[in-house]
């Protein structure tokens, strides 16, 4: 898939690794300087909470070879203390994109590329694209002279890329502040009819999302898979070590049984969600608690019933007695607490 329209020559023998979040800004950025003959190397950066669909579909929709790698450790490091600090949640959103200049710094030697891009946009975002934001984002990132913002560059200071005339200012932008109008504008000459919402890319934005994952550093479980779970169901924090995950909907259900765990609570005699106990209790009362709040979430079910216990090809037939409301919601982690 042919991602430049020039394949023989371009405009610098100077290339650049584009931060490409798949939104219509990083498309641009993208874009716009292939369009003007520079070599552009996308690079989407993957993390728990930053799943790579949206990116990847917004790559091939565009005729984009995308590169992902995987940051995952050094930003589950960095959500443990962010230099600056969270946004609104749990979003660091300054050091996160410090951290993805600087691994994409780092990738220079290997594409042999000079300078870093991205679509960022002067006062577009309140946490991380204020003047004193982005200039911060370079500080933290090491490569602060290395950085070019085609959006907005005429904004910003000159750095070495366009002082050593790597690439012509006169092809940089000046666009700034919230609105997209400019955008669109540019996504018809470019010839982009495909792009998501704004919305959407990151989990870290989501309130109840974010307390699942505050919950999960307070406690210190930070493994992969208790990351994976943070993005499926209704969460319960039962004791110290263990956690109850109940589906909301078939969709949910259908994730949860594909991550093939070791602990699934399951209706025996009728329908209803899915459960998963991470792990599964040593304390019997913890079980009974499990069980109960799990049962609570099967309104067709008598009262008691009797549920099934799958522990990879074990199963064990339960009996369970409905929790009450307020038991519940007690245990349930979430902003505002509805069953």
């Amino acid at each position: 898939m042919l991602s430049l329209d020039m394949t023989n020559a371009y405009k610098s023998p100077q290339s650049a690794i584009a931060l490409f979040s798949g939104g219509l800004d990083s498309l641009l950025a993208v874009k716009w300087m292939q369009k003007r003959g520079y070599k552009v190397y996308p690079v989407y950066f993957l993390t728990p909470y930053m799943p790579p669909a949206r990116a990847l579909q917004s790559a091939q929709n565009n005729g984009i070879d995308l590169i992902i790698r995987d940051i995952s450790e050094r930003h589950l490091e960095m959500m443990q203390g962010p230099t600056v600090t969270f946004g609104k949640h749990m979003n660091p959103c300054v050091d996160c994109h410090a951290l993805m200049f600087k691994v994409a710094g780092e990738m220079l030697n290997e594409l042999d590329a000079q300078y870093l891009i991205s679509g960022e946009v002067v006062g577009q975002r309140p946490m991380s694209q204020r003047r004193d934001a982005m200039n911060r984002v370079g500080n933290l990132s090491g490569f602060k002279d290395l950085l070019v913002r085609p959006l907005s560059q005429l904004l910003l200071p000159d750095t070495l890329p366009i002082r050593e005339g790597w690439v012509d200012r006169a092809d940089m932008l000046q666009i700034s502040g919230r609105g997209r109008y400019r955008q669109l504008e540019m996504a018809e000459e470019l010839g982009i009819t495909s792009f998501p919402s704004p919305a959407g890319g990151c989990l870290l934005t989501d309130r109840n999302y974010s307390m699942r994952l505050k919950d999960l550093m307070q406690y210190g479980q930070m493994d992969p898979m208790s990351l994976e779970l943070l993005k499926y169901g209704r969460h319960f924090r039962l004791n110290e070590e263990i956690k109850l995950i109940i589906g909301r909907d078939e969709a949910e259900n259908t994730k949860l049984e594909e991550l093939k765990l070791d602990n699934y609570l399951i209706a025996k005699d009728c329908n209803g969600p899915l459960g998963v106990l991470n792990p599964f209790p040593r304390d019997p009362a913890i079980l009974e608690l499990a069980k109960s709040i799990f049962w609570h979430y099967h309104s067709k079910a008598s009262n008691p019933g009797i549920a099934q216990i799958l522990q990879g090809d074990d199963i064990t037939d339960i009996v369970c007695r409905k929790a009450n409301r307020e038991t519940v919601l007690q245990y349930m982690i979430a902003l505002y607490k509805q069953e």
